[in-house]
């Protein structure tokens, strides 16, 4: 192996599956890449069961993209005015959460004109993202790491972050969640019991970008969509309850997320498109699995 101990180049050198979990007790890095994928597992399986419920996987998709506007404009100005406290994260966190509200209010108030909103922002926050880190002084920006994620350099900080954000996740979805429910399942009846699904929609939008920005780490822009999808959609299949999808779903996110870690490391490959081509092979799996038992 190459590289002093303890740096990335020695952590993605391993053999076998005995240097992964010695690598795990040894390196940093690592343990922290592990934390973080067990934390934010939690808030892809509860939050993605709503977004397959209420079919709106296309404004996940649209939020995922439009977040590189946000993390572009932290860097520029972070680096500019030289802001510490203004991290990628902040500036994905905030644009995630600007989309869903813009989408949402327009999606409430204007729905012939929803598809219109999304395109836009979906184009306009990748533009503005490639713009301010073009712009940004100092070293060039290592833009891969944001489209296609490396959970590799995952910070002690990061972990932290992911912990509260999940946490936050769960937590506003367990107090809301007979409300959530309602709004997912059917809007118009749950506006005349006097639930305000307006407001609960926009919820939901925002819990989605928080997930989003947890994701970006993980598995990066272009990827985060399918984690978000695939885990609820294969729990779906396994469940009708929308509890029970969710429960289901975190299991498989963090199996996903864990094995694709595992997988990964020893095969000396990318995590984040491990970690979705594993959720992919089990969404196909229990696809033909009810193919086949429906026939017999």
């Amino acid at each position: 192996m190459t590289g002093k101990p303890g740096t990335l180049t020695e952590i993605i050198r391993p053999a076998n599956m005995t240097d992964f979990i010695h690598a795990l007790q040894t390196f940093p890095l690592l343990r922290y890449a592990l934390l973080a994928g067990i934390f934010s597992s939690v808030a892809f399986g509860v939050v993605g069961s709503f977004v397959v419920t209420r079919r709106i996987g296309y404004i996940a998709a649209a939020i995922a993209h439009s977040i590189l506007g946000g993390i572009g404009a932290s860097i520029y100005f972070s680096r500019t005015y030289d802001l510490n406290w203004l991290t990628p994260m902040v500036g994905a966190l905030v644009s995630a959460l600007a989309a869903a509200l813009i989408i949402g209010l327009i999606s409430l108030r204007n729905k012939e004109r929803e598809d219109t909103i999304i395109g836009a922002i979906w184009a306009i926050g990748m533009a503005t993202g490639l713009l301010f880190m073009h712009y940004a002084p100092g070293p060039g920006v290592n833009l891969e790491s944001f489209i296609f994620g490396n959970i590799l350099l995952t910070s002690l900080s990061d972990v932290y972050a992911t912990a509260v954000l999940s946490i936050a996740v769960v937590g506003i979805t367990i107090m809301f969640y007979p409300k959530l429910l309602a709004v997912c399942f059917d809007e118009e009846f749950s506006r005349l019991r006097g639930i305000k699904s307006g407001i609960y929609f926009l919820l939901l939008l925002c819990l989605l970008a928080v997930s989003i920005v947890l994701l970006v780490r993980l598995t990066g822009i272009i990827l985060a969509i399918a984690l978000i999808v695939l885990p609820a959609a294969t729990a779906s299949k396994m469940a009708q309850r929308l509890w029970k999808i969710m429960v289901i779903a975190v299991v498989i996110s963090l199996f996903c997320t864990v094995s694709g870690l595992i997988v990964s490391y020893v095969g000396e490959t990318p995590t984040g498109p491990v970690i979705v081509l594993i959720a992919a092979v089990g969404y196909s799996l229990i696809q033909v699995w009810q193919r086949c038992f429906s026939r017999s």
